[in-house]
């Protein structure tokens, strides 16, 4: 079982969360940094995987919306009975 951090402090900006999660998530060269690119990536993590977002108030603080559509985005697909899971640590 693999556990990736990801975090919330280094999504100040629509362009600087997307290269933080193809970083931290290690998803492929062709990741399309949008939306449904990443839910079409993290799809094909593995079951394995656990997605854990800390620090999500600085990236609601940093993103507005956007950090809406992407914690959707996360959740729909831990919803999925065969991708990653993802949980949000708050303190």
């Amino acid at each position: 079982m693999e556990f990736i951090i990801i975090d919330g402090r280094r999504m100040t900006s629509v362009e600087a969360t997307h290269a933080h999660l193809a970083r931290t998530l290690r998803l492929p060269e062709y990741y399309g940094h949008n939306l449904d690119a990443l839910h079409d990536c993290l799809t094909d993590l593995s079951r394995d995987v656990w997605i854990i977002l800390i620090n999500g108030d600085m990236m609601d603080e940093a993103l507005g919306d956007y950090a809406v559509k992407l914690r959707r985005v996360f959740t729909d697909v831990g919803n999925l009975p065969y991708a990653c899971h993802f949980v949000e640590h708050r303190s």
